[in-house]
């Protein structure tokens, strides 16, 4: 009743309290008077025409979500790539994307806007569109990130943050830089030892002047850089159990020898059987950089 329009409330309360006059379903013992059951059914019909228009509403913007994200995978000299996203909803609040910031210069990002449903999906659409827009203009990523945060802690609003890796890597060479505002630490898989990343300053969008530090790293032919979001490690299975990051790390060192595609695919598998037959808890996405030569 509280999420009814005052308009609506006041139909209903109405119709409940009208005298009954003989309008009887069934064997229920549920007597509605008549302009009351009229009232009433008015009030469902309003509320179920809101309900399909909303979801008309997000199909459209899961149309207009999925024109905004990469449609293929980046092809890199040197490298291997696979993106990945799959929202929770019918909209996201998790950004992957790819954008040629130079000649034989690539940049990667995979970001998870704190909540779920439209106003996450807007906000990344947002910081999509920030990130395109200055990347080529900057020439270190602690300040792309420190401008960033600018951007959506003066625009945005105070319940609403982004955690957020963004890395750039050249063609033909095997080295990568990143910089990380707050997301789960990326992880780094070098034959049998993996290690994570450090994970960063504040999300953006949380503190107004927020300094960030970019990393480097050299990955050697056959290293592989794994960026995820709490979807993968957080995934819920029917007893209440997360996948969690032991997991996936345990598929990194099995399954090196995979292509990302492969490996990609193999951990979406691994989480689907995970949970089963549960409703997926948050959107999930990956980000697999692998050394090929």
């Amino acid at each position: 009743i509280q999420k009814l329009t005052p308009t609506r409330r006041i139909l209903l309360v109405a119709g409940l309290i009208t005298p009954t006059i003989g309008v009887e379903f069934g064997d229920t013992g549920i007597r509605f008077g008549g302009i009351g059951f009229v009232l009433i059914l008015l009030v469902l019909l309003l509320e179920l025409k809101d309900k399909l228009t909303a979801l008309d509403e997000l199909a459209v913007g899961r149309a207009v979500q999925n024109a905004l994200l990469p449609s293929a995978n980046p092809t890199v000299s040197g490298w291997d790539v696979w993106l990945h996203t799959q929202p929770a909803n019918e909209v996201g609040g998790d950004l992957v994307d790819y954008l040629e910031v130079r000649e034989n210069g690539w940049g990667v990002a995979l970001g998870d806007v704190a909540g779920k449903g439209l106003g996450a999906a807007l906000l990344m659409a947002k910081v999509q569109a920030t990130l395109r827009a200055l990347a080529p203009g900057f020439s270190t990523l602690a300040d792309l990130a420190r401008e960033l945060n600018h951007i959506i802690y003066r625009d945005g609003l105070r319940n609403r943050f982004v955690s957020f890796v963004y890395l750039e890597l050249e063609a033909g060479s095997g080295g990568i830089r990143f910089v990380n505002a707050g997301h789960l630490p990326p992880i780094l898989a070098r034959g049998d030892v993996l290690q994570s990343m450090p994970r960063g300053a504040p999300a953006l969008g949380i503190l107004s002047e927020a300094t960030y530090q970019e990393e480097e790293i050299a990955l050697d032919t056959g290293d592989l850089f794994c960026i995820f979001s709490d979807g993968v490690t957080e995934a819920i299975n029917g007893k209440g159990q997360f996948f969690g990051e032991a997991r996936l790390m345990s598929l990194l060192e099995k399954h090196q020898g995979f292509s990302a595609k492969a490996l990609g695919e193999q951990i979406l598998s691994e989480v689907k059987a995970f949970i089963g037959d549960e409703p997926p808890s948050d959107d999930l996405s990956l980000a697999l950089l692998k050394r090929v030569k």
